[in-house]
C-alpha cells in the first residue's frame, strides 16, 4: 500500500480487504439471495411487489427461454434498452445466469447511437420497452440482432392494472409510436414458455465478462469496459464492507430513481442491497418530480441514491417537505460531484447524511466513499474503499506532493479487465495494473482526494458523460455546417452543459433548424444548451481545433451563472 493514512478510515469495523471471490460469479450471488431472503420482499415498481423468490424464479423462466428457445449460448451478448421497471432486474439476472455478457443500452438512444453500441458488442439478442421499438426498426437490418424480445411498461404490474396501464401508455399518452418487428416475441411469452422448460445451471468462471458497460474512455469513441463477474463481486463486497457500518440485513429499503443501465445504479442499488436483503423500489420516471415525490413519501424508506441535480431538484419542489424521512439512514451521491449548499440543506431538513462517493465506469464503478458517520468531507470524494490503493501522479509517472495536482490512478480488484476489441485504447489507461483515471485531483495529508478538474475533454452534464467528439461528428453531418467545436461550460443546475461553435457552409444555416437536426442524432442531454456560430475556429497547426482555447475565451466574455 501507497504511504497515505489510509488506516483511519477503518477504524470503525471497515475492513482493509475484501474477498473479490467470495462469491465465485454473480450468478452464485443470486442463488444465495433467491434462498436466503426468499420471502422478503426484493423489487417494488408501481406499487407492484415481488418477493426474492418470485424474482428468481421469473429469472428462472426466462433463462430457461433463452437455454430452450433460442441460438443464445454462453458469452453471447445480450442488450437490454429499459428503464427501472421489475423486467430490468429480471431480465439482468436471467442473462447473467445463463453465461451471458449484458450489454446495457440507454433506452434514450437515437437509432444511430444504438447502432453503434449493438454492432460494437455484436449484440445477438436485445429485451426493448415498445416504447423505443420503432428505432430498432430503423437500424436493425444493420446490426447481429437476432433474438427480440418487447415489453410494455404494465407487463409485470399483473391483473387490471397490466391492462390499464399499457392501454394509457399507448392509446391514451400515445407514448408507443408504431413499428414493426415480426421476429420479436413478448416478455410475458418468454416467461410463460420458459416455465414449460428446465433451466440447466451454467459453469460461469470468475473472469468471464458480465457486462460491457460503454463509456467514451479518453477520446470520446464509445467503447466496452469489460467488467468480469469477479470485478463486480469484488465491488459489491467493497460497497458492503463500508455500509455495513449504518446498514442492517434484511432491513433495508432503498430508492432508486437512477436508471439501473447506468453503473452506478447498477452495483450500488441493485447487486449490492440484493447482497443486504433489502427491498428495492424502483422508480420509472424520477423526472417527473412531483410524481417521484408522490411515490416515495409514505415509503419510510432507509436508503436513497441520486445525483447532485436529482437531490437539489427534490429540495427545491414545494412536495418534498411532504416526504416521511423519519426512517431515513444515508443519502448516498455519485455520478457528479455534490455541491456544499446541497449537501448541507439535506442533512439539516432530513437529518440524515449525504455521503459522496466516487468511480467510473472502467471500475465498476465505486473508488471512493466518505466515511457514513457523518464526518465526511464536503469537496472530496472519501476515502478509497477495501482493497484499493488511489495515488496522484505527474504527466512523468512520479507520485506528487500533498495538495499538488495530478492525475488520479487507481487500482484493485474491481479495475476492468480491458476496453473491448479495442487493446490501444486498453492500453492508453493502464499502466501494469494501476488505472489512469484522467481526473485531476490533489490529496489532503490525511488521504482525502479532491477532484480539481478532468484531464480529459469530457463534458459532465447530470451525471451523464457527453464527448465532444462524438457530438462535432453528429453536428458536421448536417449539409450547412462546416464545422464544429463543441466545449462544456458550467450550469448550476446539471454542473456543466453543451456549447457548440459552428462554422456555417451555407449562410441559410439557423439555430433552430440546427438543434431540430441534432435532437434527430442525440440523446437530449448531448444536445447543445448553447449555439454560436463564429467565422472560424482556433486550430493547432496540423488543424486540430483547439477546444481549450475556444473555452478559455468564451469563459472571458460569457457569464453562465
Amino acid at each position: 500500500m501507497s504511504n497515505y493514512p489510509w488506516h483511519q478510515s477503518y477504524s470503525k469495523g471497515v475492513p482493509h480487504q475484501i474477498d473479490p471471490d467470495h462469491y465465485s460469479s454473480l450468478a452464485d450471488l443470486l442463488e444465495f439471495g433467491f434462498s436466503e431472503f426468499a420471502d422478503r420482499p426484493c423489487m417494488q415498481n408501481m406499487g407492484k411487489c415481488y418477493t426474492y423468490s418470485e424474482i428468481g424464479e421469473m429469472s428462472r423462466q426466462l433463462a430457461a427461454y433463452f437455454q430452450n428457445c433460442t441460438d443464445l449460448k454462453k458469452g453471447d451478448r445480450i442488450a437490454i434498452q429499459l428503464p427501472n421497471l421489475i423486467q430490468y432486474p429480471v431480465a439482468m439476472f436471467a442473462a447473467l445466469k445463463s453465461g451471458l455478457v449484458v450489454v446495457n443500452v440507454n433506452p434514450l438512444y437515437t437509432p444511430d447511437e444504438m447502432k453503434h453500441q449493438l454492432n460494437d458488442s455484436g449484440a445477438k439478442a436485445i429485451i426493448i420497452l415498445t416504447n423505443f421499438a420503432h428505432n430498432l426498426q430503423e437500424i436493425l437490418h444493420e446490426t447481429s440482432v437476432e433474438t427480440i424480445i418487447t415489453t410494455e411498461i404494465g407487463d409485470l404490474l399483473g391483473g387490471l392494472k397490466k391492462v390499464i396501464t399499457n392501454f394509457v401508455v399507448k392509446k391514451v399518452k400515445k407514448m408507443v409510436p408504431p413499428y414493426s418487428l415480426p421476429l420479436a416475441n413478448t416478455f410475458n411469452y418468454a416467461l410463460s414458455e420458459g416455465k414449460k422448460n428446465l433451466f440447466t445451471r451454467v459453469e460461469i468462471s470468475s473472469d468471464d465478462i458480465a457486462f460491457l458497460q460503454y463509456t467514451g474512455g479518453t477520446t470520446g469513441v464509445s467503447k466496452g469496459a469489460m467488467l468480469t463477474h469477479r470485478n463486480l463481486v469484488a465491488n459489491l463486497e467493497q460497497v458492503c464492507a463500508w455500509l455495513r457500518t449504518l446498514l442492517v440485513d434484511r432491513e433495508e429499503i432503498v430508492v432508486t430513481a437512477l436508471p439501473l443501465y447506468h453503473v452506478f445504479a447498477l452495483t450500488s442499488n441493485c447487486l449490492t442491497m440484493f447482497k443486504l436483503g433489502a427491498k428495492n423500489v424502483l422508480i420509472t420516471n424520477p423526472r417527473d418530480m412531483k410524481g417521484y415525490l408522490k411515490e416515495i413519501k409514505n415509503l419510510k424508506f432507509t436508503v436513497i441514491t441520486g445525483v447532485n441535480t436529482l437531490f437539489n431538484g427534490m429540495l427545491n419542489h414545494p412536495d418534498f417537505q411532504k416526504v416521511d424521512f423519519s426512517n431515513l439512514k444515508m443519502a448516498f451521491g455519485g455520478g457528479m460531484a455534490l455541491q456544499r449548499a446541497v449537501v448541507e440543506k439535506w442533512n439539516s431538513i432530513t437529518g440524515s447524511v449525504l455521503v459522496e462517493g466516487y468511480g467510473l465506469t472502467e471500475t465498476s464503478p465505486v473508488l471512493c466513499i466518505n466515511p457514513v458517520d457523518g464526518h465526511d468531507r464536503i469537496g472530496t470524494i472519501g476515502l478509497p474503499v477495501s482493497s484499493t490503493e488511489v495515488k496522484i501522479m505527474d504527466d512523468e509517472g512520479n507520485e506528487v506532493p500533498y495538495g499538488e495536482p495530478g492525475e488520479l490512478w487507481a487500482r484493485g480488484p474491481q479495475v476492468m479487465k480491458g476496453y473491448w476489441n479495442n487493446d490501444a485504447e486498453t492500453a492508453l489507461v493502464m499502466e501494469g495494473d494501476w488505472f489512469k483515471t484522467g481526473d485531476i485531483a490533489t490529496m489532503t495529508e490525511d488521504g482525502f482526494p479532491s477532484i480539481v478538474d478532468r484531464k480529459k475533454e469530457m463534458i459532465l452534464v447530470s451525471g451523464f458523460n457527453v464527448y465532444p467528439n462524438e457530438v462535432e461528428e453528429a453536428l458536421m453531418k448536417h449539409p450547412k455546417v462546416f464545422e464544429a467545436g463543441v466545449i462544456g461550460v458550467p450550469n448550476s443546475k446539471t454542473t456543466e452543459a453543451v456549447k457548440a461553435f459552428i462554422v456555417k457552409k451555407d449562410d441559410s444555416l439557423t439555430e433552430e433548424e440546427l438543434r431540430s437536426y441534432a435532437k434527430e442524432h442525440l440523446t437530449a442531454y448531448k444536445c447543445a444548451k448553447y449555439i454560436e456560430f463564429v467565422d472560424e475556429l482556433p486550430k493547432s497547426n496540423v488543424g486540430k481545433i483547439l477546444r481549450r482555447i475556444l473555452k478559455e475565451n468564451d469563459l472571458k466574455d460569457n457569464s453562465y451563472d
